[in-house]
């Protein structure tokens, strides 16, 4: 009994030793903090970037398919023609290779001659998350029965005016649980930053673990972190959820 006792007390005292080496000492715990906010300012500026291009792309390639057969011959059609097709290569492009691969052609190639890799990151994840909204968007727009163009045209709307005030809340309202969702995945896919050093959460316990030589404490830090912000937006979406179905009921 006293052995066990003493095998707990002396666990215990470890566990306190690689807590104190990790993140008391010269203050690393501000490490993780730092890499923390950086995490969050590069998911909140991707996902700004993504829903704007996103958007722009799944409006394209909606009108095209609803329209584009219909247009005469013209300067119009041969535009957005070809901007389908860039729309189309870009998602595919996107959708079909790795972000970290995404990641590494934009730092090491396409902006080589640039060291600020939080630029290149931002850049990068919000390209790779435009291709993921574009389809969702895409696909709410399609979701809306062609009854309600039809009937904000009769009431006098032009085409963009009966997408912003008939067809735009509607969509809205069908894919922002989606679009909370591509929110959670873009968060743990920033995680790869630190490939173009940048100093996020992943990348600051990859630090501590290379000073410390000490793997178990500061990756189950990282691991923790990370599992509070997506339980905490899961939840928050899951709540938005059930509002929005409460919202159907009435």
């Amino acid at each position: 009994m006293e052995d066990m006792f003493s095998g707990i007390v002396n666990w215990f005292e470890g566990v306190k030793a690689e807590f104190i080496l990790n993140f008391v000492e010269k203050s690393r715990w501000k490490m993780l903090l730092t890499g923390l906010e950086n995490t969050i300012l590069i998911t909140m500026m991707a996902l700004c970037i993504g829903i704007g291009i996103g958007v722009m792309i799944a409006v394209i390639r909606c009108t095209w398919e609803t329209n584009g057969k219909k247009m005469r011959p013209s300067i119009g059609k041969a535009l957005l023609s070809l901007l389908n097709k860039i729309g189309v290569l870009y998602t595919t492009i996107i959708r079909g290779t790795p972000v970290v691969v995404q990641l590494l052609i934009l730092y090491y190639i396409i902006f080589a001659s640039s060291s600020n890799g939080m630029m290149v990151a931002v850049l990068s994840f919000g390209l790779n998350s435009g291709a993921y909204v574009a389809e969702i968007i895409r696909s709410g727009i399609m979701s809306i029965e062609k009854g309600q163009m039809e009937a904000g045209r009769s009431l006098g709307l032009n085409y963009p005016q009966t997408m912003w005030y008939v067809i735009a809340p509607q969509v809205l309202k069908n894919v922002l649980p989606t679009l909370a969702n591509e929110f959670i995945v873009l968060l743990k896919e920033t995680s790869v930053a630190g490939y173009v050093a940048v100093a996020d959460l992943t990348f600051a316990g990859n630090r501590i673990r290379g000073v410390t030589f000490s793997a178990f404490m500061p990756l189950i830090a990282v691991a923790l972190i990370y599992l509070v912000l997506v339980t905490g937006l899961t939840y928050l979406v899951g709540k938005l959820e059930r509002r929005l179905r409460q919202g159907d009921n009435r």
